[in-house]
């Protein structure tokens, strides 16, 4: 057999070699929301009300939040085939939101918070929490669904140890955000 590939249900499998490809994505989407913080926005953008644009984020991210959660009682009770749909159904919701919460920060400029007090230091604490493990979750989760693809069981379950508690938090957070800034919009 050549390296890299084994028999898996008397086929020859072929693992595949994703790390160039989780890099070069990692590195694209968080440097593309990166350059977006901060942003002034495009001025007069009148084709739609884009403040509809957050409420879109908080409710993908919901909707990821759920799918995880259905993957992991899934995982818990061995149906590997469920799991895998609520996988795919949870990246699904996280492209969407992708897409919403680049196209709002292109078109839109950062909304501050107007708290103050303990409401201020927890939104912050949250959002600062939320920010650094966001970045973290995107080469996770793309290398926890690649070595689940390659079959490399022992290594998939060894990374989602960190990916479905991250990957959880950075959902949930990420619709507490919104309902903490929401007022602001």
């Amino acid at each position: 057999m050549n390296k890299g590939t084994e028999i898996q249900s008397g086929k020859p499998f072929k693992k595949r070699n994703y790390k160039p490809a989780i890099i070069i994505l990692s590195v694209v989407l968080i440097g593309v929301i990166g350059l977006l913080s901060g942003r002034r926005g495009v001025e007069e953008f009148t084709a739609f009300d884009i403040t509809i644009l957050p409420m879109m984020n908080a409710i993908f991210n919901s909707f990821t939040f759920l799918f995880l959660v259905g993957a992991l009682i899934a995982i818990k009770k061995r149906n590997i085939t469920v799991h895998r749909k609520f996988i795919y159904a949870a990246f699904f919701t996280t492209t969407l939101f992708l897409v919403t919460y680049v196209s709002y920060h292109y078109l839109a400029p950062s909304t501050p918070y107007g708290g103050s007090g303990l409401l201020a230091g927890i939104y912050y604490f949250v959002l600062l929490t939320h920010i650094v493990l966001a970045a973290a979750i995107v080469p996770l989760a793309l290398t926890s669904v690649a070595r689940a693809w390659n079959q490399e069981h022992e290594r998939h379950r060894k990374i989602v140890r960190w990916t479905m508690p991250i990957w959880l938090y950075v959902s949930f957070t990420g619709v507490l955000v919104y309902l903490m800034i929401s007022p602001y919009y």
